[in-house]
């Protein structure tokens, strides 16, 4: 037919279709009467009507169901994402009440256990830790991360020295890069997952980068010279 099924891509007609046009309107007999033709258009005809058959029938259901699909994870990846936000902001209004270093660490690592289910949260940072932070060598993070980049998402990497004891439980990561106090130190605020592919690296960042944004001005409060 002319404008072709839902879901099936157009093709241009040939110069000879509207001759061909032309003459069905004229003799629509010639096409209700030739069942090979019928057949093979997927039609049947009936009490002078030219049914859809199952071929067609099957390709519009087809066409449906992906539209409904497509619809139902639009939707479903609309809800996820309000409640991460939700859930985020939530956990930025507790680290926004901590006491100090200690405190913030607690806050973080509990949030993210309890929100987003995952196994762990650490606070690093190269040269002298505050309390509850862990210490790590000068130039690990640009060895982990890289030298210019600000996130790592995927599989785990610096786990005992970030995770410590719980890095054995960690199976995937997602690091952002922090720097704080003066002189400036770099840290790394580290989320650690159970599930190899609870981190993966075609995951945005925006969230994680907001709450490491957050941690690094609340830890400000408390100066720490390196």
């Amino acid at each position: 037919m002319a404008g072709g099924f839902e879901g099936e891509a157009l093709i241009e007609a040939p110069a000879e279709w509207p001759v061909a046009r032309s003459l069905l309107m004229s003799h629509p007999s010639l096409l209700c009467d030739d069942i090979q033709l019928l057949q093979a258009l997927g039609l049947r005809p009936a009490a002078n009507v030219v049914e859809f058959g199952p071929a067609a029938l099957a390709r519009l259901e087809a066409a449906r169901a992906r539209e409904i699909s497509a619809r139902q994870e639009l939707e479903a990846m609309a809800r996820a994402n309000h409640s991460a936000q939700a859930q985020t902001h939530a956990l930025v209004v507790d680290i926004l009440d901590a006491t100090g270093h200690l405190d913030l660490v607690r806050r973080v690592n509990e949030g993210v256990r309890q929100r987003f289910a995952l196994e762990a949260a650490a606070l690093a940072i190269e040269g002298q830790a505050p309390v509850g932070w862990r210490g790590l060598p000068f130039g690990l993070l640009d060895y982990i991360l890289g030298a210019d980049r600000l996130y790592a998402v995927g599989p785990c990497t610096g786990g005992r020295e970030i995770f410590g004891e719980a890095a054995e439980r960690v199976k995937s990561v997602a690091l952002v890069r922090i720097a704080l106090f003066d002189p400036i130190q770099p840290g790394v605020l580290a989320f650690g997952s159970a599930d190899a592919e609870g981190f993966t690296s075609d995951m945005g960042v925006e969230l994680i980068a907001f709450i490491a944004r957050v941690v690094e001005r609340t830890a400000e409060r408390w100066p720490v010279k390196a």
